[in-house]
Protein backbone atom coordinates (compact mmCIF):
# COMPACT_ATOMS: atom_id res chain seq x y z
CA UNK A 1 0.00 0.00 0.00
CA UNK A 2 1.14 3.20 -0.96
CA UNK A 3 2.40 5.93 1.78
CA UNK A 4 0.09 8.46 2.09
CA UNK A 5 0.99 11.91 0.52
CA UNK A 6 3.17 14.55 2.80
CA UNK A 7 0.94 17.17 4.85
CA UNK A 8 2.26 20.01 3.58
CA UNK A 9 2.01 18.80 -0.13
CA UNK A 10 -1.36 19.36 -2.38
CA UNK A 11 -1.87 15.76 -3.61
CA UNK A 12 -2.46 16.57 -7.37
CA UNK A 13 -4.80 14.16 -9.38
CA UNK A 14 -3.42 15.68 -12.52
CA UNK A 15 0.41 16.12 -12.30
CA UNK A 16 2.83 16.39 -9.30
CA UNK A 17 2.11 17.13 -5.73
CA UNK A 18 2.68 21.18 -5.04
CA UNK A 19 3.95 22.85 -1.93
CA UNK A 20 1.76 24.28 1.00
CA UNK A 21 3.66 27.39 0.19
CA UNK A 22 3.22 27.67 -3.50
CA UNK A 23 -0.83 26.26 -3.31
CA UNK A 24 -1.21 29.42 -0.28
CA UNK A 25 0.05 31.68 -3.35
CA UNK A 26 -2.29 30.58 -5.66
CA UNK A 27 -4.72 30.53 -3.51
CA UNK A 28 -3.70 34.31 -2.92
CA UNK A 29 -3.95 34.63 -6.79
CA UNK A 30 -7.73 33.76 -7.03
CA UNK A 31 -8.25 35.79 -3.89
CA UNK A 32 -7.06 38.96 -5.57
CA UNK A 33 -9.24 38.32 -8.24
CA UNK A 34 -12.26 38.10 -6.05
CA UNK A 35 -11.81 41.09 -3.81
CA UNK A 36 -13.92 43.60 -5.86
CA UNK A 37 -17.31 40.71 -4.88
CA UNK A 38 -17.17 41.93 -1.22
CA UNK A 39 -16.96 45.75 -1.41
CA UNK A 40 -19.31 46.16 -4.77
CA UNK A 41 -22.40 47.30 -3.63
CA UNK A 42 -20.58 49.78 -1.41
CA UNK A 43 -18.23 51.56 -3.87
CA UNK A 44 -20.81 51.53 -7.02
CA UNK A 45 -23.23 53.20 -4.15
CA UNK A 46 -20.70 55.52 -3.30
CA UNK A 47 -20.36 56.98 -6.89
CA UNK A 48 -24.16 57.04 -7.07
CA UNK A 49 -23.93 59.45 -4.06
CA UNK A 50 -21.76 61.66 -5.71
CA UNK A 51 -23.64 61.84 -9.18
CA UNK A 52 -20.81 59.85 -10.92
CA UNK A 53 -22.85 56.58 -11.59
CA UNK A 54 -26.96 56.42 -12.16
CA UNK A 55 -28.76 54.12 -9.61
CA UNK A 56 -29.59 51.82 -12.95
CA UNK A 57 -25.84 51.74 -13.94
CA UNK A 58 -25.16 49.71 -10.52
CA UNK A 59 -26.65 46.91 -11.97
CA UNK A 60 -25.50 47.14 -15.40
CA UNK A 61 -22.08 47.76 -14.53
CA UNK A 62 -21.80 44.53 -11.87
CA UNK A 63 -23.01 42.89 -14.57
CA UNK A 64 -21.15 43.77 -16.98
CA UNK A 65 -17.70 43.08 -14.68
CA UNK A 66 -18.83 39.65 -13.67
CA UNK A 67 -19.68 39.09 -17.76
CA UNK A 68 -16.24 40.38 -18.55
CA UNK A 69 -14.48 38.07 -15.60
CA UNK A 70 -16.80 35.05 -16.22
CA UNK A 71 -16.02 35.52 -20.53
CA UNK A 72 -12.01 35.94 -19.37
CA UNK A 73 -11.82 32.64 -16.79
CA UNK A 74 -13.75 30.50 -19.38
CA UNK A 75 -11.33 31.67 -22.60
CA UNK A 76 -8.35 30.84 -20.57
CA UNK A 77 -9.44 27.32 -19.52
CA UNK A 78 -10.46 26.84 -23.18
CA UNK A 79 -7.43 28.09 -24.91
CA UNK A 80 -4.95 28.62 -22.33
CA UNK A 81 -1.72 26.30 -21.13
CA UNK A 82 -1.13 27.06 -17.63
CA UNK A 83 2.37 27.67 -18.06
CA UNK A 84 4.33 30.71 -17.18
CA UNK A 85 1.66 31.52 -14.53
CA UNK A 86 3.83 33.74 -12.44
CA UNK A 87 4.64 36.02 -15.25
CA UNK A 88 0.98 36.13 -16.32
CA UNK A 89 -0.74 36.09 -12.36
CA UNK A 90 2.59 39.12 -11.88
CA UNK A 91 1.32 41.09 -14.79
CA UNK A 92 -2.25 40.73 -14.48
CA UNK A 93 -1.93 42.33 -10.59
CA UNK A 94 -0.39 45.30 -12.12
CA UNK A 95 -2.65 45.53 -14.86
CA UNK A 96 -5.58 45.18 -12.26
CA UNK A 97 -4.21 47.94 -9.93
CA UNK A 98 -4.45 50.55 -13.00
CA UNK A 99 -7.62 49.79 -14.20
CA UNK A 100 -8.82 50.32 -9.84
CA UNK A 101 -6.95 53.70 -10.20
CA UNK A 102 -7.95 54.98 -13.41
CA UNK A 103 -11.65 54.16 -12.23
CA UNK A 104 -11.09 56.06 -8.81
CA UNK A 105 -10.87 59.60 -11.37
CA UNK A 106 -13.97 58.72 -13.74
CA UNK A 107 -17.18 58.32 -13.87
CA UNK A 108 -20.36 58.54 -16.35
CA UNK A 109 -19.68 56.39 -18.96
CA UNK A 110 -16.02 55.79 -18.84
CA UNK A 111 -16.97 53.40 -15.80
CA UNK A 112 -18.09 50.62 -18.10
CA UNK A 113 -15.10 50.24 -20.11
CA UNK A 114 -12.83 50.44 -17.37
CA UNK A 115 -14.67 47.90 -15.06
CA UNK A 116 -15.31 45.71 -18.47
CA UNK A 117 -11.21 46.01 -18.49
CA UNK A 118 -11.02 45.28 -14.72
CA UNK A 119 -13.10 42.31 -14.95
CA UNK A 120 -11.18 40.62 -17.78
CA UNK A 121 -7.81 40.99 -15.76
CA UNK A 122 -9.39 38.92 -12.50
CA UNK A 123 -10.90 36.42 -15.21
CA UNK A 124 -7.30 35.62 -15.85
CA UNK A 125 -6.12 35.80 -12.04
CA UNK A 126 -9.02 33.74 -11.12
CA UNK A 127 -8.24 31.18 -13.86
CA UNK A 128 -4.81 30.25 -11.91
CA UNK A 129 -6.80 29.50 -8.84
CA UNK A 130 -9.13 27.54 -10.34
CA UNK A 131 -6.85 25.64 -12.66
CA UNK A 132 -4.84 24.07 -9.20
CA UNK A 133 -8.29 23.30 -7.74
CA UNK A 134 -9.59 21.30 -10.59
CA UNK A 135 -6.48 18.92 -10.80
CA UNK A 136 -6.84 18.17 -6.82
CA UNK A 137 -7.67 14.45 -5.51
CA UNK A 138 -9.75 16.65 -3.05
CA UNK A 139 -11.21 19.34 -4.61
CA UNK A 140 -14.05 20.90 -2.71
CA UNK A 141 -11.42 20.64 0.46
CA UNK A 142 -9.23 23.49 -1.87
CA UNK A 143 -12.43 25.40 -2.80
CA UNK A 144 -13.55 25.54 0.54
CA UNK A 145 -9.56 26.78 1.60
CA UNK A 146 -10.50 29.40 -1.39
CA UNK A 147 -13.60 30.65 -0.26
CA UNK A 148 -12.65 31.24 3.20
CA UNK A 149 -9.33 32.84 2.55
CA UNK A 150 -11.14 35.20 -0.32
CA UNK A 151 -14.65 35.96 1.92
CA UNK A 152 -11.88 36.31 4.80
CA UNK A 153 -10.33 39.34 2.53
CA UNK A 154 -13.12 41.15 1.46
CA UNK A 155 -14.07 41.10 5.17
CA UNK A 156 -11.03 43.08 6.27
CA UNK A 157 -11.28 45.23 3.26
CA UNK A 158 -15.32 46.05 3.53
CA UNK A 159 -14.16 46.86 7.12
CA UNK A 160 -11.41 48.71 6.13
CA UNK A 161 -13.60 51.01 3.52
CA UNK A 162 -16.65 51.33 5.70
CA UNK A 163 -14.61 52.76 8.68
CA UNK A 164 -11.54 54.82 8.41
CA UNK A 165 -11.68 54.95 3.74
CA UNK A 166 -14.69 55.85 2.31
CA UNK A 167 -15.80 58.43 4.96
CA UNK A 168 -13.17 60.47 4.34
CA UNK A 169 -12.32 59.81 0.76
CA UNK A 170 -15.66 58.71 -0.94
CA UNK A 171 -15.47 56.26 -4.03
CA UNK A 172 -12.27 57.70 -5.17
CA UNK A 173 -10.24 56.74 -1.92
CA UNK A 174 -12.16 52.84 -1.82
CA UNK A 175 -11.20 52.00 -5.60
CA UNK A 176 -7.41 53.78 -4.69
CA UNK A 177 -7.26 51.36 -1.54
CA UNK A 178 -8.48 48.21 -3.63
CA UNK A 179 -5.75 49.46 -6.22
CA UNK A 180 -3.39 48.73 -3.58
CA UNK A 181 -4.25 45.94 -2.44
CA UNK A 182 -4.43 44.97 -6.22
CA UNK A 183 -0.90 45.43 -6.78
CA UNK A 184 0.30 43.47 -3.61
CA UNK A 185 -0.92 40.75 -5.59
CA UNK A 186 2.23 40.30 -7.18
CA UNK A 187 3.27 38.85 -4.13
CA UNK A 188 1.79 35.62 -4.07
CA UNK A 189 1.91 35.43 -7.72
CA UNK A 190 5.76 35.48 -7.14
CA UNK A 191 5.83 32.50 -5.25
CA UNK A 192 2.71 30.00 -6.96
CA UNK A 193 3.72 27.77 -9.19
CA UNK A 194 4.81 28.42 -12.37
CA UNK A 195 2.84 25.87 -14.59
CA UNK A 196 0.80 22.90 -14.22
CA UNK A 197 0.45 19.74 -16.06
CA UNK A 198 -1.84 19.15 -19.03
CA UNK A 199 -5.20 17.32 -18.57
CA UNK A 200 -5.42 14.44 -19.94
CA UNK A 201 -7.35 14.14 -23.39
CA UNK A 202 -9.56 10.84 -24.19
CA UNK A 203 -7.99 9.90 -28.26
CA UNK A 204 -9.57 12.14 -30.72
CA UNK A 205 -11.07 14.37 -28.41
CA UNK A 206 -10.79 18.11 -28.07
CA UNK A 207 -9.81 20.48 -24.70
CA UNK A 208 -13.47 21.77 -24.68
CA UNK A 209 -15.76 19.66 -21.94
CA UNK A 210 -18.31 16.33 -23.23
CA UNK A 211 -22.11 16.87 -23.42
CA UNK A 212 -22.39 16.27 -19.75
CA UNK A 213 -19.89 18.56 -18.88
CA UNK A 214 -21.58 21.32 -20.69
CA UNK A 215 -24.79 19.96 -18.79
CA UNK A 216 -23.08 20.69 -15.19
CA UNK A 217 -22.18 24.12 -16.23
CA UNK A 218 -25.52 25.06 -17.50
CA UNK A 219 -27.03 23.64 -14.02
CA UNK A 220 -24.20 25.35 -12.37
CA UNK A 221 -25.65 28.91 -13.84
CA UNK A 222 -28.97 28.51 -13.20
CA UNK A 223 -28.66 27.25 -9.59
CA UNK A 224 -26.20 30.28 -8.81
CA UNK A 225 -28.39 32.34 -10.76
CA UNK A 226 -31.16 31.93 -8.64
CA UNK A 227 -29.57 33.16 -5.71
CA UNK A 228 -28.44 36.25 -7.49
CA UNK A 229 -31.84 37.18 -8.41
CA UNK A 230 -32.36 37.67 -4.57
CA UNK A 231 -29.44 39.31 -3.12
CA UNK A 232 -28.99 42.00 -4.91
CA UNK A 233 -32.52 43.48 -3.56
CA UNK A 234 -31.12 42.14 0.32
CA UNK A 235 -32.50 46.20 1.16
CA UNK A 236 -35.71 46.55 -0.75
CA UNK A 237 -36.87 43.49 0.67
CA UNK A 238 -35.76 44.67 4.25
CA UNK A 239 -37.54 47.96 3.45
CA UNK A 240 -41.28 45.86 2.02
CA UNK A 241 -40.64 44.28 5.82
CA UNK A 242 -41.00 47.46 7.27
CA UNK A 243 -37.16 47.41 8.64
CA UNK A 244 -34.37 50.21 7.85
CA UNK A 245 -31.65 50.44 6.16
CA UNK A 246 -29.42 50.06 9.18
CA UNK A 247 -31.15 46.50 9.63
CA UNK A 248 -30.24 45.60 5.96
CA UNK A 249 -26.53 46.69 6.67
CA UNK A 250 -25.84 44.77 9.76
CA UNK A 251 -27.46 41.29 7.38
CA UNK A 252 -24.71 41.93 5.20
CA UNK A 253 -22.20 42.25 7.72
CA UNK A 254 -23.45 38.90 9.54
CA UNK A 255 -23.77 37.34 6.17
CA UNK A 256 -19.90 37.82 5.54
CA UNK A 257 -19.07 36.66 8.61
CA UNK A 258 -21.36 33.49 8.42
CA UNK A 259 -19.91 33.03 4.89
CA UNK A 260 -15.89 32.45 6.52
CA UNK A 261 -17.94 29.90 8.74
CA UNK A 262 -19.64 28.17 5.67
CA UNK A 263 -16.39 28.00 3.71
CA UNK A 264 -14.51 27.24 6.95
CA UNK A 265 -17.00 23.94 7.54
CA UNK A 266 -16.84 22.80 3.75
CA UNK A 267 -12.88 22.25 4.07
CA UNK A 268 -13.54 20.49 7.17
CA UNK A 269 -16.19 18.51 5.82
CA UNK A 270 -14.55 17.73 2.44
CA UNK A 271 -14.17 14.08 1.29
CA UNK A 272 -17.41 13.28 4.26
CA UNK A 273 -20.22 14.56 2.54
CA UNK A 274 -21.42 13.85 -0.65
CA UNK A 275 -22.20 16.78 -2.92
CA UNK A 276 -26.08 15.90 -3.97
CA UNK A 277 -26.88 16.03 -0.49
CA UNK A 278 -25.15 19.41 0.29
CA UNK A 279 -27.05 20.87 -3.02
CA UNK A 280 -30.44 19.18 -1.23
CA UNK A 281 -29.73 20.60 2.10
CA UNK A 282 -28.75 24.16 0.99
CA UNK A 283 -31.73 24.56 -1.27
CA UNK A 284 -34.24 23.53 2.03
CA UNK A 285 -32.14 26.19 3.88
CA UNK A 286 -32.66 28.79 1.07
CA UNK A 287 -36.62 28.23 0.63
CA UNK A 288 -37.03 28.86 4.04
CA UNK A 289 -35.07 32.07 4.57
CA UNK A 290 -36.73 33.53 1.32
CA UNK A 291 -40.13 32.63 3.53
CA UNK A 292 -39.08 34.69 5.85
CA UNK A 293 -37.54 37.55 3.67
CA UNK A 294 -41.18 37.50 2.08
CA UNK A 295 -43.16 37.89 5.39
CA UNK A 296 -42.79 40.87 7.54
CA UNK A 297 -41.12 40.25 10.69
CA UNK A 298 -38.49 41.23 13.42
CA UNK A 299 -35.09 42.40 12.33
CA UNK A 300 -33.28 39.91 14.56
CA UNK A 301 -34.85 37.38 12.36
CA UNK A 302 -34.54 39.19 8.92
CA UNK A 303 -30.60 39.24 9.84
CA UNK A 304 -30.37 35.67 11.27
CA UNK A 305 -32.36 34.28 8.18
CA UNK A 306 -29.67 36.27 5.74
CA UNK A 307 -26.86 35.09 8.15
CA UNK A 308 -28.14 31.61 7.74
CA UNK A 309 -28.10 31.84 4.40
CA UNK A 310 -25.02 33.39 3.66
CA UNK A 311 -23.49 30.00 5.97
CA UNK A 312 -25.32 27.92 3.09
CA UNK A 313 -24.32 29.42 -0.11
CA UNK A 314 -21.03 29.42 0.21
CA UNK A 315 -21.06 26.14 2.06
CA UNK A 316 -22.16 25.00 -1.33
CA UNK A 317 -20.23 26.59 -3.42
CA UNK A 318 -16.91 24.24 -3.10
CA UNK A 319 -18.75 21.12 -4.16
CA UNK A 320 -19.77 22.71 -7.50
CA UNK A 321 -16.46 21.82 -8.31
CA UNK A 322 -17.14 17.93 -7.74
CA UNK A 323 -20.44 18.29 -9.18
CA UNK A 324 -18.60 19.01 -12.44
CA UNK A 325 -15.68 16.73 -11.98
CA UNK A 326 -18.81 13.67 -11.65
CA UNK A 327 -20.67 14.91 -14.65
CA UNK A 328 -17.22 15.31 -16.46
CA UNK A 329 -14.36 13.24 -14.55
CA UNK A 330 -11.80 14.57 -17.96
CA UNK A 331 -11.97 17.78 -15.44
CA UNK A 332 -12.22 20.17 -18.29
CA UNK A 333 -15.66 21.22 -17.30
CA UNK A 334 -14.16 21.87 -13.75
CA UNK A 335 -11.44 24.60 -15.85
CA UNK A 336 -15.10 25.85 -16.32
CA UNK A 337 -17.04 26.51 -13.12
CA UNK A 338 -15.74 29.06 -11.87
CA UNK A 339 -16.47 31.22 -14.96
CA UNK A 340 -20.55 29.61 -15.28
CA UNK A 341 -20.69 30.73 -11.03
CA UNK A 342 -19.68 33.99 -12.33
CA UNK A 343 -21.60 34.03 -15.17
CA UNK A 344 -25.02 33.00 -12.61
CA UNK A 345 -24.20 35.40 -10.54
CA UNK A 346 -24.39 38.22 -13.57
CA UNK A 347 -27.97 36.63 -14.92
CA UNK A 348 -29.45 36.55 -11.78
CA UNK A 349 -29.77 40.24 -11.28
CA UNK A 350 -30.57 40.87 -14.93
CA UNK A 351 -33.10 38.44 -15.03
CA UNK A 352 -34.88 39.74 -11.43
CA UNK A 353 -34.65 43.24 -12.74
CA UNK A 354 -37.30 42.27 -15.23
CA UNK A 355 -40.21 41.08 -12.14
CA UNK A 356 -39.61 44.15 -9.72
CA UNK A 357 -40.68 47.65 -9.29
CA UNK A 358 -39.95 50.56 -6.97
CA UNK A 359 -43.02 49.76 -5.44
CA UNK A 360 -42.32 45.83 -5.05
CA UNK A 361 -39.42 43.45 -5.08
CA UNK A 362 -40.97 40.69 -3.61
CA UNK A 363 -41.53 38.86 -7.03
CA UNK A 364 -37.76 38.27 -7.37
CA UNK A 365 -38.41 36.10 -4.59
CA UNK A 366 -40.25 34.08 -6.76
CA UNK A 367 -38.31 33.97 -9.79
CA UNK A 368 -35.51 33.07 -7.76
CA UNK A 369 -37.59 29.91 -6.19
CA UNK A 370 -38.23 29.09 -9.79
CA UNK A 371 -34.93 28.88 -10.96
CA UNK A 372 -33.58 27.24 -7.68
CA UNK A 373 -35.56 24.05 -8.12
CA UNK A 374 -34.92 24.05 -11.96
CA UNK A 375 -31.52 24.49 -11.20
CA UNK A 376 -31.38 21.45 -8.17
CA UNK A 377 -33.36 19.26 -10.93
CA UNK A 378 -30.76 19.49 -13.28
CA UNK A 379 -28.14 18.69 -10.50
CA UNK A 380 -30.28 16.11 -10.07
CA UNK A 381 -30.99 14.44 -13.33
CA UNK A 382 -26.71 14.34 -14.15
CA UNK A 383 -25.85 12.74 -10.62
CA UNK A 384 -28.82 9.79 -10.86
CA UNK A 385 -27.92 9.11 -14.61
CA UNK A 386 -24.15 8.63 -14.37
CA UNK A 387 -22.79 6.14 -16.27
CA UNK A 388 -19.65 6.10 -14.21
CA UNK A 389 -18.46 5.47 -10.75
CA UNK A 390 -18.29 8.57 -8.61
CA UNK A 391 -14.46 10.05 -8.52
CA UNK A 392 -12.92 10.07 -5.17
CA UNK A 393 -14.00 12.71 -2.90
CA UNK A 394 -17.32 13.33 -5.07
Amino acid sequence: MSAEPPDHLVHEAVGPSIGGRAAAATIGVGVNSLLILGVLPVLLGALVDEHRLTNAGIGQIASLELLAMAASTAACGAFLKPERLRLIGMACSIGLALANVATAGASGELLFPLRAAAGAVEGVLLWITVSMIARTVTPERWAGVFFAAQTFGQLVLAVALAMWVMPRFGATGGYLALAVASAAGVVPALFAPNRFAPLPLPPGEGGAPPLRGWLALLATVVYVAAGGAVSVYLQPLAHEAGLGADVARSANWISLVAQVLGASLATLLAGRVRYFSVFVAVTATTLVVWWVFDHNGPGWLFITANGVWGLMTIFLAPFLVPFTIDADPSRRAALQSGAAQLLGGAIGPLTASLVVSDADVRGGLWLGTSILLVGLAGVAGLRFTRLAPAPAGA
